[in-house]
């Protein structure tokens, strides 16, 4: 591949990064703060995104390209990435830039003034109200779930494993194709807060950080254990309590942090990590958070750091192989992108990577989604509580889908 070259500009007109990916783009974004993107530079696998980020030619004191994509649940498989042909990147500290990649110098110059034309020129109308049928229905059979909770509970109560992650999967079907941009915008209203992404048909909106570097700086947030929200005050107190309180989903939780910590230790100066869990809410859900972060000793890339975490305890289980062993015998379902890492990544090495989960993956007409919800199983597990928390975590996503 000949030499990429980019170009960047700082603006300071209002974007919503939702309305640069709109149905087709790229996103990754919490809290207005991340990357969108527009078009294909580069596509690469995620063990070449680094070098290809950092072979392009990017002009002097401008700010740099970076990639975005994912990697799949399975340990050892490769990813992709993509470097967008136009980006809009928001920063922590509220800049805004544009960012445009060609083959040549010239050619990225040009598509920087046509882009930025049209990203901060043009108002996006909002996406019209539509209404449909959906029907909703499970891929993977209930009883084949139950069953295969079942088999995991025993495997943790003969000693086989510590925890496996045990998920099931749903598809809604759409009488006319589904406007992803609609769902974007609906993620945003109820769930701004998570890391709200969209690559290639895979969308989603997750709120557990796998990794974050910030120059020196590494970060973590695992999330394990989960109880519901209801929207009362009270209710969701009582049963934030019950959650610090449970044995059951303290011990789930506790098998992430100590993996996560295991594995980030050798490549830190210092690692620290909150000494308790707190309970960490999103719109329909409440889980265990407990906030890791530390000193890079030595310099690794981002996206190294996450395909050294993926998957987590947090969605496979530990020990890693066994869990994912007993999770391919016994599930029923290729998981594919599902419970791996998505996020961005630039030629530094920084990047931010979330945990991939609160998606669907929509057909390429996009009149059908395949959803997914899991959870974690150890010894005091019950299949029909584990299927009453799959059933609330679903709601994410289908409160952004469904429109009847």
């Amino acid at each position: 591949m000949n030499a990429l070259h980019s170009c960047s500009r700082r603006f300071e007109e209002p974007v919503d990064l939702n309305d640069v990916a709109r149905d087709d783009g790229y996103l990754f974004v919490r809290d207005g703060i991340g990357m969108a993107g527009r078009g294909t530079a580069a596509e690469v696998p995620s063990t070449d995104v680094a070098a290809v980020l950092t072979a392009i030619v990017a002009r002097p004191g401008t700010f740099e390209p970076r990639a975005i994509g994912a990697l799949p649940f399975a340990p050892g498989s490769t990813g992709t990435f993509v470097v967008p042909s136009v980006s809009v990147m928001k920063t922590p500290n509220g800049e805004q830039h544009l960012v445009t990649v060609a083959d040549t110098a010239d050619e990225a110059e040009k598509l920087l003034e046509t882009a930025h034309t049209e990203i901060v020129g043009t108002q996006r109308s909002l996406p019209e109200p539509r209404a449909g049928r959906f029907d909703v229905g499970a891929l993977t059979q209930v009883e084949v779930y139950l069953a295969a909770v079942a088999a995991a509970r025993d495997a943790v109560r003969r000693g086989d494993l510590t925890k496996a992650v045990i998920a099931r999967d749903i598809e809604v079907a759409a009488s006319e194709p589904i406007d992803v941009h609609a769902v974007l915008l609906r993620l945003k209203a109820s769930f701004g807060s998570s890391y709200r992404y969209s690559l290639r048909g895979l969308v989603g909106a997750s709120p557990e950080l796998l990794v974050e570097v910030d120059g020196e700086t590494v970060r973590s947030n695992p999330l394990a254990g989960t109880t519901a929200r209801t929207g009362d005050p009270a209710t969701d107190r009582a049963l934030a309590d019950a959650l610090l309180a449970s044995e059951k989903n303290q011990i789930e939780h506790r098998v992430v942090v100590d993996m996560v910590h295991d594995a980030l230790l050798p490549y830190c100066s210092y690692l620290d990590w909150e000494p308790e869990a707190s309970v960490v809410a999103v719109a329909n859900v409440q889980h265990l958070g407990t906030r890791v972060e530390g000193r890079l000793s030595r310099p690794i890339h981002a996206c190294d750091l996450a395909r050294l975490l993926c998957p987590t305890p947090a969605l496979g289980g530990h020990p890693r192989d066994a869990a994912v062993d007993l999770i391919a015998r016994v599930e029923g379902m290729d998981r594919g992108l599902y419970g791996g890492a998505i996020g961005w990544c630039d030629a530094r090495g920084n990047g931010t990577f979330a945990v991939t989960i609160r998606c669907a993956e929509f057909s390429a007409d996009r009149t059908r989604a395949r959803l997914f919800a899991g959870g974690g199983i150890v010894a005091e597990s019950e299949p029909l509580a584990e299927l009453a928390e799959t059933q609330a975590k679903f709601q994410a996503m289908l409160s952004a889908l469904v429109r009847p």
